[in-house]
């Protein structure tokens, strides 16, 4: 039987404060709107961090399946399904269990949030809950995963950013306006940061495995200016964001966790070892979660 620290690994819990980020976003956007429900923020939490959790399951699953921790030349923590650590049956059996768990959370926040609403927003949502399970269990597992040929920054930017972000907002709103896609853009880009990161850390390995990512696609080099295009970016968004709808000077103090992500930006370019840049996915993650929340705060002062 799996250890309680094999699960640990294969949960990778560090993921957790990226999906915590977008749901608290959404949910600040529409408090600062004027509606807001405790249940919707608790609920999309929830579910936001099932479909991380599922994500990273399936990722350990995935890669086995296909050799892609093989090659000796991954830097990243060990994978519990390659290293023998956790069964492909035991996987499976967890990831059928997120799968069961997001379903029922899911259909809970939407009975929830739009239990008075039109029909046709129950069946977008749905929809969406539906498409989010797929992306989460698609990025390196099954036939042709599309992490594999490159496409993770787009789902990633998609699922947990747009979607998670505008997604949340609309649960609380019953409305959509133009108000909470900067802030999703924002942090669409940050998660994307923390997958390029990773990629970037593995870049020989998931090379020589046909792991056809954004680095194995543009190199190393090339790879460090696209991280500093969507560091800036959500930087940008997040203060563009500030310009149209806060009137305060303190309700900008929150752009002072850019001092983080600045200094990031710094040490990754600076970094010459890619084993260097492991801890950096952490800091970005935890960095994401911080500014989310120090954002909330501020535009409801």
């Amino acid at each position: 039987m799996a250890s309680t620290k094999s699960w640990i690994s294969a949960l990778r819990p560090r993921t957790l404060f990226l999906a915590t980020a977008t749901a608290l976003c959404g949910s600040g956007i529409a408090y600062s709107s004027g509606k807001f429900s405790i249940l919707v923020l608790i609920l999309t939490i929830l579910i936001a961090n099932i479909l991380q959790l599922l994500s990273n399951m399936a990722n350990d699953l995935g890669d086995y399946e296909h050799g892609t921790d093989t090659t000796g030349e991954r830097i990243g923590p060990q994978r519990t399904v390659q290293s023998g650590a956790i069964t492909p049956k035991q996987m499976k059996k967890a990831i059928y269990i997120a799968i069961g768990s997001a379903a029922i959370v899911g259909c809970l926040l939407i009975y929830a949030a739009l239990q008075f609403m039109e029909l046709k927003y129950i069946l977008i949502f749905l929809t969406l809950g539906g498409a989010s399970i797929i992306a989460a269990i698609k990025y390196t597992s099954g036939k042709n995963p599309y992490g594999y040929k490159g496409l993770g920054d787009i789902f990633s930017f998609v699922f947990f950013g747009l979607v998670s972000v505008v997604g949340t907002y609309f649960l609380h709103m019953h409305q959509l306006g133009f108000k909470p896609w900067l802030p999703a853009i924002g942090l669409g880009f940050l998660t994307v940061c923390v997958l390029n990161l990773n990629n970037m850390r593995d870049i020989d390995n998931d090379r020589k495995s046909g792991k056809i990512t954004i680095p194995v696609r543009i190199g190393l080099k090339n790879a460090k200016l696209y991280h500093a295009a969507l560091t800036i970016g959500a930087m940008i968004c997040f203060f563009v964001y500030s310009i149209i709808y806060t009137e305060q000077w303190y309700q900008y103090l929150y752009l002072l966790s850019f001092i983080f992500f600045i200094k990031i930006l710094i040490d990754i370019f600076r970094i010459s070892e890619n084993r260097e840049l492991d801890p950096y996915l952490k800091y970005t993650s935890m960095g994401t979660f911080i500014l989310s929340v120090c954002f909330c705060i501020c535009i409801n002062l």
